[in-house]
């Protein structure tokens, strides 16, 4: 069986949420083995393959998040729509897991009286840098998680959301650039542009992983992105097949006897394997898309949970924190789709609203204009 990825790329009957699920959950039982025994040295795959479960599910929210983004960006009307959209996607739950980790996991394990925690000024920064992830991560709360194996950090996972937020900004941009340029050359397309990006990112991100100690986690992340992109903008062009599928598996899978073939196979390939099993697969396992998208939740609430739970039971396991962590991260992933994110995500058709609310508070007419200037490329 084939099928061209066009065909069902728009559909919103695949299999991401499982796919994000699994990812999250893999960046929660990965953390496991640091947070409990203060070291991630133990994580599974880490020795044979020289990453790690955590490592393979950032890239795979990486790769599926340039796809649905791209997707995202050419399907809305102005680049207002796009900025509104992705603003609803990120912000409000997490807003609210910075506030449980201020008002609720701070102050619990603070150990610093509750008055000198809040009024410390590292409360502050922790808050205002985090709800805004402009200037970077903030990781560390006053007196909080001072006793645990892997001591300081609150919520590490946040790592990785600037980057996010800086693709969606350099997406746009490019894209935009690539449509106003494409007027007077041709050759200069949305397609060829992307195109370009993403194979040189592949390239130089394999190059600097061989020469230096350690990754540059920009490139990293740059390049999956972009190949997820890519995929979507050439989608017309790319067949979906089990054949090809069970080609990628295999290689990968044969590649592992080595740390290096291994690495190159992955960057690759893992793109591939994605949107096969995103697309291909059916029957029961799309009834997993009924549920929601529990896999930010877990995302953002994984990491202070299990700092939590080292802080009640020293010397916790490994196995005792896998299981406890997600069953209580699990829940407020639950309470964090239904309560917060799905609700936002029903605005994502007001933005008209944003901008009226804009024109009647100061902003120009040639501002606006500029910012509906770009009209995504069909």
């Amino acid at each position: 069986m084939s099928i061209l990825l066009s065909s069902c790329a728009t559909s919103r009957d695949n299999n991401f949420n499982l796919i994000r699920f699994i990812a999250a959950s893999l960046v929660l039982f990965s953390h496991s083995f640091a947070l409990a025994l203060g070291s991630g040295d133990a994580e599974p795959l880490r020795s044979t393959i020289g990453m790690t479960p955590g490592t393979i599910a950032v890239d795979v929210f990486f790769i599926t998040s340039g796809f649905l983004i791209a997707s995202s960006y050419l399907s809305r009307k102005s680049l207002l729509a796009f900025v509104w959209a992705r603003v609803l996607r990120i912000y409000p739950a997490l807003i609210v897991a910075i506030l449980f980790c201020v008002f609720v996991v701070g102050v619990l394990f603070t150990k610093n009286s509750t008055l000198e925690y809040l009024l410390h000024p590292q409360t502050h920064k922790y808050f205002l840098k985090n709800i805004t992830l402009f200037f970077g991560i903030e990781y560390r709360l006053p007196g909080v998680f001072l006793n645990v194996p892997f001591k300081g950090p609150v919520n590490g996972s946040l790592w990785t959301l600037p980057y996010e937020v800086k693709m969606y900004a350099i997406l746009a941009f490019i894209f935009s650039v690539a449509v106003y340029i494409n007027k007077s050359v041709k050759l200069i397309s949305v397609r060829n542009t992307i195109f370009f990006i993403s194979v040189f990112s592949v390239g130089l991100h394999i190059f600097i992983s061989f020469q230096a100690v350690h990754p540059v986690q920009f490139i990293r992340l740059f390049s999956m992105f972009f190949v997820g992109a890519a995929f979507f903008v050439w989608r017309d062009k790319i067949s979906l097949s089990s054949k090809w599928g069970g080609i990628a598996l295999t290689i990968l899978l044969v590649s592992a006897v080595n740390k290096e073939a291994f690495f190159i196979a992955y960057c690759l390939l893992l793109p591939f394997v994605i949107f096969y099993v995103a697309y291909v697969p059916s029957g029961k396992i799309r009834k997993f898309n009924r549920y929601g998208d529990y896999s930010y939740g877990i995302y953002i609430y994984a990491f202070p949970v299990q700092q939590s739970l080292a802080e009640i039971v020293p010397n916790v396991s490994v196995v005792t924190m896998i299981i406890t962590s997600f069953l209580i991260t699990f829940f407020l992933s639950v309470l964090s789709w239904h309560l917060i994110e799905k609700r936002f995500l029903k605005m994502k058709g007001t933005y008209f609203h944003l901008e009226n609310f804009m024109r009647n508070h100061g902003v120009t007419k040639r501002c606006m204009t500029w910012l509906n200037r770009y009209d995504p490329p069909s």
